[in-house]
């Protein structure tokens, strides 16, 4: 898995997890939580889909 992929993985679980705290705490603020989550895991997705792809375009070529 790329470095990156893994880095946003880790910002997913701790938005997760920073959610959770803040609404079990009574705080709206878990929302932007909640969206940081959405995005890190996109990221996570288009660089894992890209690196496959990568990988069979290199395949394809040689």
């Amino acid at each position: 898995m790329p470095r990156l992929a893994l880095y946003a993985l880790a910002v997913c679980v701790l938005a997760a997890v920073a959610a959770v705290i803040s609404f079990v705490q009574g705080s709206w603020l878990g929302v932007v939580w909640i969206l940081l989550l959405g995005v890190s895991s996109n990221i996570a997705w288009y660089y894992v889909r890209k690196a496959k792809n990568d990988r069979a375009a290199e395949q394809a070529a040689s």
